[in-house]
């Protein structure tokens, strides 16, 4: 498990560029054909013309618990009640790398980026620590791995109608129904889960 002191952590868009899809939604549709990403929702974390990063925020992670986390990190704490945070899915890519998305209260410096509006990410220890003392972000979660593209993928695959792209709302970011979130982005788009396939448009 890892959040250290140099984390990845994905660069900001190039100022200017087009079609950035920082701080919003991708959204499976029912055809995508890898089964890693069926109905998920991701979150935007990075996009540029080098490639793309983000986080998959509707997969609970059934391999740990926060608890767990922050006995792998060595983190004690004398608060007398650990928060219950979300341990998420969020790719496949480095599933041993963390990274917490959260409200913008809390601000680790050098180590916190703010992603979209009202979103920030931050990628070490820190904001376990703060977490658990009960210092941290009023709204939060941990990704374990992310998704990544490399240089026009991302593009292609949405042009291959694998994603739909929707605006990302923190309240559905951090809504403790996990596994409906993928309806609810959708539900922002005004779309019908049950009218989907393989052939429509994108948003």
């Amino acid at each position: 498990m890892s959040f250290s002191d140099d984390p990845f952590v994905p660069q900001p868009d190039e100022a200017g560029l087009t079609g950035s899809l920082q701080g919003r939604f991708l959204i499976a549709m029912p055809s995508m054909e890898d089964s890693r990403f069926a109905r998920t929702v991701i979150y935007m974390c990075s996009h540029s013309a080098e490639g793309a990063m983000g986080l998959v925020i509707n997969k609970p992670s059934d391999q740990i618990t926060f608890v767990d986390l922050m006995e792998q990190l060595s983190i004690e704490t004398e608060a007398r009640t650990i928060p219950s945070v979300p341990i998420l899915a969020g790719g496949p890519v480095d599933g041993g790398r963390g990274f917490v998305l959260h409200s913008p209260e809390y601000d680790g410096a050098n180590s916190t980026i703010q992603v979209g509006n009202g979103v920030r990410l931050t990628a070490t220890t820190d904001v376990i620590r703060a977490i658990a003392d009960g210092d941290g972000p009023h709204d939060k979660l941990v990704a374990l791995g992310y998704a990544g593209w490399e240089a026009g993928q991302l593009e292609a695959e949405i042009k291959a109608n694998g994603w739909l792209v929707s605006d990302a709302e923190p309240d559905i970011i951090f809504a403790p129904d996990i596994e409906s979130k993928w309806t609810q982005a959708l539900a922002t788009l005004g779309v019908d889960p049950s009218l989907l396939s393989g052939e429509t448009g994108h948003a």
